[in-house]
């Protein structure tokens, strides 16, 4: 038995697969998020691993059995601070916070954004680990200096798991990584005014960091000690893990919270706008480009939540308006910090155009869904997405959106092995450590697939072409407005 840990924004889920990735049980539990100011979000670091022990014995209780090995993903991005035990030292900053906004915003006019990612592939967005190093570097330098550590989610719990301090190559690329030396890149360091601050980075360990569940871990978790625990790859790379993405061109879309886009390439372009994320993997020249999107579910919660409805209702609004929502039209960026994916605009913000007394609140959520997916196309025409999709998510569990997602995109869309393929991922990660010659393939069978229609694929290609001239045009504003 394999158990997968996967550590999200709001909730926690622990996974326990057979030998053969099958789903034996699966226990969750939700994290809070604390909102001091405006534009700030934090968690408590404590409080989230907790989330872990609880789920983590319950799932190997449910599961009836005790894991070979366990292997931890969880959200990418923000700084989690804690000294040289692995113990908080304030609590972590997510990547949904916005207080960096403004430094991100000099080193989009001063270039600095552009020349990073010319040397990493990776741009920077206000919950990054660079400008909110920075931030904090300006405004609680004290808390800096009382850290070990400045590191990320999963890397946070596995020292507090097992000891070890390290990261992997997925977290590890956001943003300081050179992608041929798979190394912290020290004039990137430098550029974002944070060189002096490199010792807090967590060595990175290929192609996962290992470790062994130590004593008193273990007792927490009502686990022996000794078992095996591999962190990493972050949530992203894990999904698509998970999903079974293992071939140049093939890509992964996750409905969440985030609107992730990724496809797997051979090689780093940087000689393009500066947008996504070039994530490294444990293989060697492998690399996934990814468009983590702020747009994603959240979107849509927040209209069903201005309309007064739920999500059991999402299936009725959206059969109640036809394709094209009767002329309603929505730029989806809902989020505070602005978009990151395919383009960086930290003033980007939502809007819905052509509303009349007459327009229905069905209208407004098949807008939103609509252009969530216009969002997505983008994405993955900015990745390079020539190859097969799979796609998971809490997004999936509406067939309609599924249908509008394959006929925006144009191509049949592979449902990923789900529940929780994020801890699927971090499953099948820690099994390659522990038995490297076992076959994995059936662990990433599809649920099934989702084909496109071929007239309302017609539709939605005019309709896209719209969506994007009306980005374009508010770019323009956004960045006057900034």
């Amino acid at each position: 038995m394999y158990l997968g840990i996967d550590i999200g924004t709001s909730v926690t889920k622990a996974a326990a697969f057979d030998d053969d990735g099958r789903l034996v049980a699966v226990k969750g539990t939700p994290t809070r998020m604390s909102t001091p100011a405006e534009g700030f979000y934090e968690q408590d670091i404590d409080e989230v691993v907790a989330s872990v022990a609880e789920v983590a014995a319950a799932t190997a209780t449910a599961a009836g059995g005790i894991p070979t090995a366990i292997g931890l993903t969880g959200q990418g991005d923000g700084v989690w601070l804690v000294d040289a035990d692995g113990q908080a030292v304030r609590p972590a900053i997510s990547w949904m916070d916005g207080r960096a906004a403004s430094i991100l915003t000099d080193w989009l006019a001063d270039g600095t954004v552009a020349k990073a990612f010319r040397r990493t592939g990776n741009t920077m967005f206000p919950g990054s680990a660079g400008p909110i190093l920075a931030w904090l570097d300006q405004h609680e330098p004290e808390s800096l200096d009382r850290a070990a550590t400045a590191g990320y989610c999963k890397d946070v719990v596995m020292q507090r798991l097992t000891g070890v301090r390290a990261t992997d190559t997925s977290d590890a690329s956001l943003p300081f990584l050179d992608p041929a030396t798979r190394r912290y890149d020290p004039e990137v360091l430098e550029w974002c005014g944070i060189g002096h601050r490199a010792s807090l980075l967590a060595p990175v360990a290929e192609p996962l960091p290992v470790g062994k569940l130590t004593d008193a871990a273990a007792a927490r978790l009502g686990l022996p000690s000794g078992i095996t625990v591999t962190s990493g790859p972050f949530d992203l790379p894990a999904c698509a893990l998970g999903s079974g993405i293992v071939t140049p061109g093939d890509g992964h879309l996750i409905i969440g919270t985030t609107l992730a886009c990724q496809v797997l390439v051979d090689h780093v372009d940087t000689d393009v706008e500066p947008n996504g994320l070039t994530l490294a993997t444990g293989t060697p020249n492998r690399w996934l480009r990814a468009m983590p999107a702020m747009v994603g579910t959240a979107a849509v919660d927040w209209v069903l939540k201005l309309i007064g409805r739920d999500h059991q209702a999402l299936e009725t609004l959206l059969a109640d308006s036809p394709l094209g929502a009767r002329g309603v039209t929505c730029l989806p960026f809902f989020s505070p910090a602005g978009e990151r994916a395919p383009f960086l605009e930290p003033a980007a913000r939502a809007g819905f155009d052509r509303v009349t007394i007459q327009t229905e609140p069905s209208d407004l959520v098949r807008a939103t869904c609509e252009a969530v997916a216009f969002a997505a196309r983008h994405c993955f025409e900015a990745a390079g997405l020539t190859g097969e999709l799979a796609m998971c998510g809490g997004g999936t569990a509406s067939p309609t959106w599924l249908k509008i997602f394959a006929d925006v995109l144009n191509r049949p869309l592979k449902l990923a092995p789900q529940p929780e393929t994020g801890a699927r991922g971090a499953a099948l990660a820690a099994r390659r450590i522990a038995e490297p010659a076992a076959s994995l393939s059936e662990w990433t069978t599809p649920e099934g697939v989702v084909e496109p229609d071929p007239i309302r694929a017609a539709e939605y290609e005019h309709r896209y072409a719209a969506y994007r001239a009306r980005v374009d045009a508010a770019r323009l504003t956004w960045k006057e407005a900034a």
